[in-house]
C-alpha cells in the first residue's frame, strides 16, 4: 500500500470543511500545529491555535460566524511536505449578511501523514468590511 502524498492529505480536508465535519477535519492535524491567519482585531472566528483540538475549535467558530458560498481552487503547488492552495472564496458573515470575496493562498505542511502548518493569506480589508458595521 502506498502512503498518501501531502497534497492528497490536504485535499481530503476540503470536502470535510464543506460538509461542516469539524471533528473529522481536525483529525487530519498533528498534535502540534503552526497556525496563522492575519486578521483585523476582534474577528471572532480566528482563535489562538496550536493543536488539532484548536483546529477543531477554529472550524466550529468559522461555521458559527461565516457561511461559505463559493470556493474555487485554482492551483495546488507542492514542494516536498509543503502544499500551497491558491484560489478564490466567497463567504457570508452571518452577523452582517455581507460577503467576504477574496483571493487566498493556504500554505500547509504535512509531516508523517498529519497537517502541521495552516497559514492562510487573504484580503483582510475585505474581511473587515464584511464584518464591521458601517
Amino acid at each position: 500500500m502506498t502512503a498518501e502524498s501531502p497534497a492528497q492529505t490536504v485535499q481530503r480536508l476540503l470536502p470535510l470543511l464543506a460538509e461542516g465535519k469539524s471533528a473529522e477535519a481536525a483529525a487530519l492535524f498533528a498534535d502540534s500545529v503552526s497556525f496563522s491567519i492575519p486578521h483585523p482585531p476582534g474577528i471572532p472566528w480566528v482563535p489562538e491555535v496550536d493543536s488539532a483540538e484548536g483546529m477543531r475549535t477554529f472550524f466550529e467558530l468559522l461555521q458559527t460566524h461565516v457561511q461559505g458560498k463559493e470556493f474555487d481552487l485554482h492551483q495546488i503547488i507542492t514542494d516536498g511536505d509543503d502544499v500551497v492552495l491558491v484560489g478564490r472564496m466567497v463567504s457570508e458573515v452571518r452577523k452582517t449578511g455581507r460577503d467576504i470575496d477574496t483571493a487566498f493562498a493556504l500554505h500547509t505542511t504535512v509531516q508523517n501523514g498529519r497537517i502541521t502548518r495552516y497559514h492562510l493569506y487573504e484580503d483582510t480589508y475585505a474581511v473587515a468590511r464584511a464584518y464591521y458595521d458601517d
